[in-house]
């Protein structure tokens, strides 16, 4: 029965995923019938512009909903999303810093990364007394996103008026510069595959810290692995996309509800599930108002919301 179960679920979840990828790959500023997107008239369409931008919202949408699912886990809290230990507010900070110099794209993707991963480190360094204990990662990165939103303020305070639009557009989530998400993709993969992997000890983790222990699993190290992971997937994110939220706070929610507890089958659930939701609310972000397109986090918010509430009543 749970086989059964599990195979109908994988099955509809993998399904809107496919669907998602082929209704964002045909809608446009100019709509593409399903059946002409590999034509000769659309092949610039297609790869140059349409297949890079809808990967990098599957791709995105993923990242996020996996974060958020590792997060919650970590934090032991159902109301922790990725941006909660601070890693989007260093990789955005680096990013504006590279905007107001005039860096080029590559540059900027580079900048996210390097924020990203100076502030996973400089985490680790203030929380190395404490151990690792939930408490102490959540108060740092706490503080550590006030400071960085601090920043980012006064950057834009700072900035000249020819790229205060593009540093607003991005953060507030923009894909308007996508690019094929080779590496992404392959950090989402193999990602995903070691959540598989150590999803039976995350299992036992959910249960509470103590009795994980109890049950002999080695929770510190259980615990660097969750906060690696996420803070991996959340930098991947950010250096695609810019800030995009809700996803990681609605997403885990939506797949607990749908498989339950068991990380073997949520993990995957939540990534197919973020990838398509992402992926719809771009398709609607370039499409509403088109030819103006309107940053994708802007949408995601205002979808996010009330999904949020509504999920709230059923938080346990």
């Amino acid at each position: 029965m749970m086989r059964t179960s599990f195979f109908v679920l994988m099955t509809m979840t993998i399904s809107l995923a496919c669907f998602s990828i082929l209704f964002s790959l045909s809608k446009g500023s100019i709509s593409i019938p399903i059946d002409q997107l590999l034509l000769g008239d659309f092949n610039t369409i297609f790869f140059k512009l349409r297949l890079p931008r809808t990967l990098t919202a599957f791709v995105c949408g993923s990242l996020l909903a996996l974060a958020g699912s590792l997060m919650q886990l970590l934090l032991q809290n159902p109301l922790a999303d990725p941006y909660a230990l601070g890693i989007s507010g260093g990789a955005a900070l680096a990013t504006l810093i590279m905007m107001l110099f005039g860096m080029t794209d590559h540059w900027l993707m580079g900048g996210a990364w390097i924020g990203s991963l100076l502030t996973i480190a400089l985490i680790l360094f203030i929380t190395r007394k404490q151990g690792m204990h939930t408490h102490s990662l959540l108060l740092a990165g706490i503080a550590l996103a006030c400071g960085f939103s601090a920043c980012i303020s006064f950057i834009l305070l700072i900035s000249p008026a020819s790229t205060l639009h593009s540093m607003l557009f991005w953060l507030s989530g923009d894909l308007n510069n996508a690019h094929m998400p080779s590496l992404a993709l392959i950090i989402l993969c193999l990602g995903l595959i070691i959540c598989l992997w150590l999803a039976p000890g995350f299992n036992l983790f959910g249960r509470g810290e103590q009795e994980a222990r109890a049950l002999g699993l080695a929770s510190e190290k259980y615990r660097l692995a969750l906060y690696l992971l996420s803070s991996l997937f959340t930098a991947t994110a950010v250096t695609l996309a810019g800030c995009i939220g809700f996803i990681g706070l609605i997403i885990p929610h939506t797949a607990r509800l749908l498989s339950g507890y068991d990380h073997r089958i949520m993990l995957p659930v939540s990534a197919l599930l973020g990838g398509t939701l992402l992926t719809i609310a771009d398709t609607f972000a370039r499409t509403l108002f088109a030819p103006q397109q309107i940053p994708v986090g802007i949408l995601m918010a205002m979808i996010g919301v009330p999904l949020f509430v509504c999920l709230l009543q059923r938080v346990r």
